[in-house]
């Protein structure tokens, strides 16, 4: 295997010291890549979801959460992009396999194995996921050389945000609640977190619980008061198999919870975990805001208006 990774990199040095090249400061260094690479490899869903949004395909991107391999949404755009597994298990012969002249990850997900990537392809890489998913995305746009058009889809994105809070007007004031249920653990999500972005770029208020910067806390059953707010917006696996549905039942219709204002008020909602949180990415950032829009009852403007 080894063998394979540096005559892989060796072809893709080759290939970099013949085009030009500029220096990228990352979290593991300073890396020359290609002005224009043309065959890039995404380790991160976010990722994913950013370099497809940049009018960027790769030859080979890290499989989604709960999809085999990619989210629906994607595929068309996907191409014949080839799954390398997930984030946390990256198949590093299927990478080499695919003579890439730029891989891109994430540090928090492929520290351990930057080195052999690194002899693969230049490979730079991201501090983090989720939180910092919106700067991510201008990171990525600038490692790509298209750092303009990145900085112009943030800002649409902002944008559209701010459309969906005039429409709302005074429910913006409204503090929102996050929470997932999961049998092996439930989390409240605070402002750190990717819905918890998307929320605060509309400018919604957060209980006092979860206004914290942290992305998220694991909590048992008697903890269940801190997930108060005015809305509660609460999500699960979508795919909905027994385990899951069985503990998210169970937490709905403990005492507790059913004694929330926002549950008694019938304000306590399930919502998608592809779009709010398992996505992570800007499309899922869009679909994220057309519920908000659609629970508020409001109308937004098409695209780019």
């Amino acid at each position: 295997m080894l063998k394979r990774l540096f005559s892989a990199g060796l072809i893709a040095a080759l290939m970099l010291s013949s085009a030009s090249a500029r220096e990228i400061t990352h979290a593991m260094g300073v890396t020359d890549v290609p002005d224009q690479p043309q065959r890039v490899v995404i380790l991160t869903n976010e990722g994913t979801e950013a370099l497809l949004h940049l009018g960027v395909v790769p030859v080979g991107a890290a499989q989604s959460w709960d999809a085999d391999p990619f989210y629906a949404h994607l595929v068309p755009l996907l191409g014949d992009a080839i799954s390398l597994g997930t984030e946390t298990a990256i198949n590093l012969e299927l990478v080499a396999s695919l003579e890439p002249d730029l891989i891109i990850g994430t540090k928090v997900r492929q520290e351990k194995i930057y080195e052999q990537l690194s002899a693969i392809a230049p490979t730079v890489m991201s501090e983090t996921i989720g939180e910092s998913w919106l700067k991510n995305y201008q990171f990525y746009g600038e490692v790509l050389g298209l750092g303009d058009k990145a900085a112009a889809n943030v800002a649409a994105l902002e944008t559209r945000a701010k459309q969906l809070a005039a429409a709302i007007g005074d429910g913006v004031n409204e503090e929102i609640s996050l929470v997932r249920f999961s049998p092996s653990r439930t989390r409240l999500y605070f402002r750190g977190s990717f819905p918890g972005v998307v929320l605060d770029l509309v400018g919604f208020k957060r209980p006092p619980a979860q206004d914290h910067l942290e992305t998220f806390t694991e909590v048992q059953k008697e903890r269940i008061p801190e997930m108060a707010g005015d809305r509660i917006f609460y999500f699960s696996s979508d795919n909905d198999n027994s385990e899951d549905k069985a503990n998210m039942d169970e937490w709905l219709a403990d005492p507790l919870w059913l004694n929330l204002e926002a549950v008694k008020a019938g304000k306590a909602q399930r919502v998608g975990e592809l779009a709010w949180n398992a996505g992570g990415g800007i499309y899922c950032a869009y679909m994220m805001l057309d519920d908000l829009a659609d629970i508020y009852g409001v109308t937004l403007p098409p695209l780019g208006q």
